[in-house]
């Protein structure tokens, strides 16, 4: 979008300041007030940002960049799915090495032979749940964080599992100094180390399940843990040409369930990081097939 005078020197003195950041350095950040930040241009975006985020200007310009994208592609469409993705510093859920890379719209690598996935399917995902302010929402593969923080935005009650220990403990790592930073909406993610297959019982039922990891059926313990008229996405079919399907959990009067799905990507396929397996000396396979 074209940007006016007083914009584009908004941008120009606000630019300037990215040269005393690192890499993901943070100065002091303040709660999201007001609703977060503008959706009306970069340079506003980039100036609240500062003032109340403390972020460095290239990854914040970096980051509305590929809003635009999200919008023109339509993998975001309400407000508060754009704020949340504007608020989320993906750039400090990536590795040292690819942290150039953190608004391009791939995949990255980030050890142990998993990925964060790619920020137009997150922000497609996320939206299709709809999430709504008080929704207890439980995520299937913590990997990277990235995802639970997105979601931090939307709803104070965020469970996610990981069945990788190192990797958990890392992102658990990377949480409680975000929080130390002065991020505290991630004080709300609590975070578990299992076989998401299964879920996590103890907290269910949840409004929201989503799944970031492939599995060629819908694991009967997620369904059992969805609230009636909850919704879950998951990524189902063979390894490497998964549809993302939106489930609905419904109940009718007499009590009994049905289950509704749609293809959020109308027929087009991802590939994801295959829904692994853990038996008692480990990882064991994957899923697919039970």
């Amino acid at each position: 979008m074209a940007l006016s005078r007083r914009e584009l020197m908004l941008y120009g003195a606000t630019g300037l300041v990215s040269a005393v950041f690192s890499t993901g350095g943070v100065a002091k950040v303040q709660p999201p007030l007001n609703g977060g930040p503008p959706l009306t241009s970069k340079a506003y975006y980039i100036q609240w940002m500062q003032k109340n985020r403390g972020e460095a200007a290239n990854f914040l310009g970096q980051r509305w960049d590929r809003f635009e994208q999200l919008i023109a592609h339509k993998d975001v469409w309400d407000d508060r799915n754009k704020r949340a993705y504007l608020l989320t510093p993906r750039e400090r859920f990536v590795t040292k090495a690819n942290i150039a890379r953190a608004y391009e719209g791939h995949y990255l690598d980030i050890g142990y032979g998993v990925t964060i996935t790619g920020p137009h399917t997150v922000a497609r995902m996320t939206n299709s749940i709809d999430v709504r302010p008080g929704d207890k929402v439980l995520e299937i593969g913590t990997g990277s964080g990235y995802q639970s923080a997105y979601l931090s935005y939307l709803t104070d009650k965020v469970y996610s599992i990981e069945i990788i220990k190192p990797l958990a403990a890392r992102t658990r790592g990377i949480y409680d100094g975000l929080i130390a930073d002065g991020y505290t909406e991630y004080q709300h993610i609590s975070t578990h180390t299992g076989d998401g297959y299964y879920g996590l019982k103890e907290e269910a039922p949840f409004d929201r399940i989503i799944v970031t990891c492939g599995i060629d059926h819908i694991p009967p313990p997620l369904l059992q843990q969805l609230r009636p008229n909850g919704i879950m996405v998951i990524p189902v079919g063979p390894p490497g040409v998964q549809h993302v399907l939106k489930v609905t959990k419904k109940q009718a009067a007499d009590g009994s369930f049905t289950v509704a799905r749609s293809d959020i990507y109308q027929g087009g396929t991802l590939s994801f990081v295959p829904f692994t397996k853990l038996g008692q000396s480990g990882i064991v396979g994957t899923h697919n097939g039970d």
